[in-house]
């Protein structure tokens, strides 16, 4: 499939947030599944600055935007092994930060138009544009009109990816022609927007409606948007575009957060040899200004100082915290406000408590390698990427159940030991602080048990690579493409084998719960394209597939290779193909019901008591 994915930002060019480290990881994955995919982004002063060597001029061009007639230098880069197309213009894009100027609707808007004006100069015509946020929406507008002229666009379809809903790219009505250059039909056709008296043009909504998908970064989150609280007065919009909106959980690279040989943190270690990670908090410790105590469990924040992020609960409760045998390190830019508090309290709480504001992704990384505990206590968090990237360097995570931080950090439970962090679902400080004590208990007096979840969490899998899959289906769904009709046994065996493997974890811990000789034997036979049989058989010790028949299979089951696919990414279960015809089931029901645990998601975690 031949992908654009359009960004406002990509690490390391350029960053100010996770839509950054988004782009830098997805298309590469992407690209791996066997996508061709290229970037395109603005060439911002910083990439200038610091990667003009390594990216070349192609050529020169005129990109209008209503009366505006302004240069656009074309340049050409790479991103592991991904084609990045800059699009240059001095006055708009050469300046000290990406975002935060008078005229950034301007930019931005000027920025999407010449995403389609260029679109000829590129590697490909693509067959998918991938925009994300307000900043590229108005591309699926642009496109949308340049298909009136331009025929071979038609058959272009377009994903709108939500970040953060927060951020809707919100102006005047009077915007739609002075600056966007848009016709005026624009307004009832999808942009307009009135909301508590005010008649404005939005441009979220706008991408929201003519898109052909509609994405966000988490399934959770995904379901938040529907409601009032989460939805930021786009939630009626999200009702209209359920049947085409898909929650997809971000990842990370986990070759570039690897604590086993990341050249930015102290000292190296892995799950199966954690000793550097002694020395890592050492140097945090040290940095801060904080009094090297062995035994006290040093937590850390590493975030945006913005309310959004929980910062309120951490300043009500941080007296509280102080009192007790711990260390706080909190790293980031934010809210002046917040800023002057923690430099108060670091003037307070010498040696316990340290601050910084002079952000570095290096110093984030040693932060990350150097605490115990990891708090995120985010009022809403679309998906998150620190969390990961901490648990990663074998910090636990605390975190609220909200968003992406409930579908990536299972709270741990002493009932059944189960579990990679510590949550709290009701969004206060006294519910943040009864995590915190929990925490606690099991550091101090659980030392082996903590062990193991910081183990678990270095060895969760974070990677695209599920993930990656599940963009190629949306992408699928939108061409028209469903299976390839020629797509070979061979291949959808492969594929059902890697996403039956993702699902390693879920199932061992049902697993887990039966006899020892337990065993379960599962032959499926694809219908339709990648047509053949195959088995699965299950015990205590896991699972074993071949492409064979099983004579003598406890249950058999008939259906096609999406089916399949969509009950091992958790998109529908078993159960469901089963009432609605769509899969045949023989043999032993009783085991067919195990179904759902063995091939498909299922959450096997029990709810904690309140």
């Amino acid at each position: 499939m031949k992908i654009l994915f359009v960004t406002s930002e990509c690490a390391p060019f350029s960053k100010s947030g996770g839509l950054a480290d988004v782009a830098f990881s997805l298309p590469p994955a992407l690209k791996k599944a066997g996508n061709r995919i290229m970037i395109i982004t603005p060439y911002y002063k910083c990439v200038k600055e610091r990667f003009a060597e390594e990216v070349k001029f192609v050529k020169s061009m005129t990109v209008r935007l209503g009366n505006a007639e302004l240069y656009c230098g074309l340049l050409k880069g790479t991103l592991n092994g991904v084609p990045v197309w800059f699009v240059d213009n001095e006055d708009l894009f050469h300046r000290d930060r990406l975002y935060g100027y008078d005229d950034d609707k301007f930019r931005f808007a000027w920025f999407s138009k010449a995403v389609i004006d260029v679109l000829d100069e590129l590697d490909f015509l693509p067959e998918i544009l991938h925009c994300n946020d307000w900043e590229t929406a108005l591309s699926i507008i642009y496109l949308k009109d340049a298909m009136a002229v331009r025929t071979d666009y038609r058959s272009i379809r377009t994903v709108y990816t939500i970040h953060n809903i927060a951020y809707q790219g919100q102006f005047g009505a009077n915007e739609l022609g002075d600056t966007f250059a848009l016709n005026p039909g624009w307004y009832d056709g999808g942009l307009g927007y009135e909301y508590q008296g005010r008649h404005d043009v939005n441009l979220m909504k706008g991408a929201m409606l003519m898109a052909d998908a509609v994405s966000t970064v988490s399934p959770t989150y995904a379901r938040e948007l529907h409601t009032p609280e989460f939805g930021k007065g786009l939630e009626g919009v999200c009702d209209i575009v359920e049947s085409k909106m898909y929650g997809i959980l971000n990842g990370i690279d986990p070759a570039h957060y690897d604590p086993g040989k990341d050249p930015r943190i102290p000292a190296n270690f892995t799950a199966a040899d954690k000793g550097g990670k002694a020395e890592c908090k050492e140097y945090i410790q040290e940095t801060f200004g904080l009094k090297k105590e062995e035994l006290w469990p040093l937590f850390a924040v590493v975030a945006r100082l913005v309310e959004q992020k929980g910062v309120e609960l951490i300043r009500e409760l941080l007296p509280q915290l102080m009192k007790k045998g711990v260390q706080l390190v909190i790293f980031g830019q934010g809210d002046q406000k917040y800023v002057d508090f923690f430099n108060h309290c670091r003037e307070q709480y010498p040696g316990q408590f340290g601050f910084s504001d002079q952000y570095t992704e290096e110093m984030a990384a040693k932060v990350f390698a150097g605490a115990d505990f990891y708090l995120m206590p985010s009022a809403f968090e679309p998906c998150g990427l620190s969390q990961m990237m901490a648990m990663r360097y074998g910090t636990v995570p605390i975190v609220h159940e909200t968003g992406g931080l409930k579908d990536t950090v299972r709270p741990y439970s002493d009932f059944d030991g189960i579990g990679d962090g510590f949550s709290f679902s009701d969004y206060n400080a006294k519910s943040l602080m009864l995590a915190i004590d929990e925490a606690m208990k099991v550091y101090f007096a659980e030392r082996d048990v903590f062990e193991v979840i910081r183990d678990r969490c270095m060895r969760k899998d974070f990677s695209w690579k599920k993930s990656a899959l599940t963009y190629m289906k949306m992408y699928s769904d939108i061409c028209g493409f469903g299976t390839d009709p020629n797509v070979t046994f061979e291949d959808a065996f492969e594929a059902l084998k890697i996403v039956y493997t993702d699902q390693k974890k879920n199932r061992e811990v049902f697993l887990e719960a039966q006899p020892d000789d337990y065993q379960t034997v599962v032959q499926v036979h694809i219908e339709g394209p990648g047509e053949g049989t195959f088995y699965l058989k299950f015990t205590r010790d896991g699972m074993e597939m071949e492409p064979y028949s099983y004579e003598g299979a406890d249950v058999s089951i008939s259906t096609t290779f999406d089916n399949l696919y969509n009950i091992a990414i958790g998109t529908t279960g078993p159960s469901r193909l089963f009432v609605n015809g769509q899969m045949k089931l023989e043999g032993n029901l009783s085991k067919g019901f195990e179904l759902r645990y063995l091939i498909g998601i299922h959450n096997h975690s029990k709810k904690k008591k309140k």
